[in-house]
C-alpha cells in the first residue's frame, strides 16, 4: 500500500502559534506539493510596504509573515478560492471596515479581517456568505494552514476527486482516517455544508463539508494510487 505524509500526525495537538502555522506550510510545500519553499515564494519588504502604505495602517503580523513566507507561491494558494495579491487587498466597508485578503472564485465570498482586529498579531477571521461577514477562525494562523489545505485539494494534476458521502459509509471514515486538528469552520456557500471538518492517513487528505444526511466529501491523494485508495475506502458515486 503507498505510504506518504499524514497531515494529521503533523497537526496533532493543533496549530498554537503563528511559527506554527508557517512551519507547517513548509513541511506541506515540500512533502505535499513536490518543492520546497523558495526564497522568491515569498512578497518583497518592499511589495508589502507598498501595499500598507495604500491602505494606511500596517498589517498583522500573521497575516504580513505569511505573505512575506509564500505569497507568490499559486499552487498552495490560489488554485481556486485565491488568496489576493497584496497591491489588490482592499477594505470593506461592512462591520466598520473588513481588510479582505481571499475571494472566491466567482466573487461569492470573501473572507477578510476586521480593521476593528487589525492591530492584533494574530486576529480572528470572517468570511462573508450571503447572511453578511460571519467568524470563520479565531485566528490568521489558523486561517493560512486551512487555505493552504483547501487550495492544495484542487491542484492542476489528476489527484482529486470528490462525492457525497451517504451516513452509511462515515464508519470507514472514521475508521481509516483521522480526524485533523483544526476546529469546526463555516462552509460559505451555505448551512448545510457547515460545518468543513478535515481527516487524514499516509498521502491522503479528505475535507467534509456538512453534517446533515448527505455530507459533501473532496479529497486529495499525494499520488494517483493514494487518492484510488481513498475511492476504496469511501465507495461513493465519486465525480471523476
Amino acid at each position: 500500500m503507498p505510504d506518504g505524509p499524514d497531515v494529521s500526525v503533523v497537526l496533532v495537538g493543533g496549530v498554537q502559534t503563528q511559527s506554527q502555522a508557517l512551519d507547517f506550510v513548509q513541511w506541506f510545500a515540500d512533502a505535499w506539493a513536490g518543492r520546497p519553499l523558495q526564497r522568491e515564494d515569498g512578497c518583497a519588504e518592499e511589495e508589502l510596504a507598498a501595499a500598507e502604505a495604500d491602505l494606511g495602517f500596517e498589517l498583522p503580523a500573521a497575516l504580513r509573515e505569511g505573505y512575506a513566507l509564500f505569497g507568490r507561491r499559486d499552487d498552495l494558494t490560489r488554485q481556486q478560492d485565491p488568496l489576493v495579491r497584496p497591491t489588490g487587498r482592499y477594505v470593506d466597508d461592512a462591520l466598520n471596515g473588513v481588510l479582505v485578503f481571499r475571494r472566491e472564485n466567482q466573487d461569492c465570498a470573501y473572507w477578510g479581517i476586521s480593521l476593528g482586529e487589525i492591530e492584533q498579531d494574530d486576529p480572528p477571521v470572517v468570511v462573508e456568505s450571503h447572511g453578511g461577514w460571519i467568524p470563520f477562525l479565531d485566528r490568521m494562523s489558523l486561517a493560512w494552514v486551512e487555505l493552504v489545505l483547501s487550495e492544495s485539494l484542487f491542484g492542476s494534476d489528476s489527484h482529486y476527486d470528490a462525492c457525497e458521502l451517504p451516513d452509511a459509509l462515515l464508519p470507514s471514515l472514521h475508521e481509516r482516517y483521522a480526524r485533523v486538528d483544526l476546529p469546526d469552520h463555516p462552509m460559505w456557500a451555505s448551512d448545510d455544508d457547515s460545518p468543513v471538518r478535515w481527516y487524514s492517513a499516509p498521502g491522503r487528505l479528505v475535507r467534509r463539508d456538512g453534517i446533515q444526511d448527505r455530507s459533501w466529501i473532496h479529497a486529495r491523494g499525494r499520488t494517483a494510487a493514494d487518492l484510488e485508495i481513498v475511492r476504496k475506502d469511501l465507495p461513493g458515486r465519486w465525480v471523476h
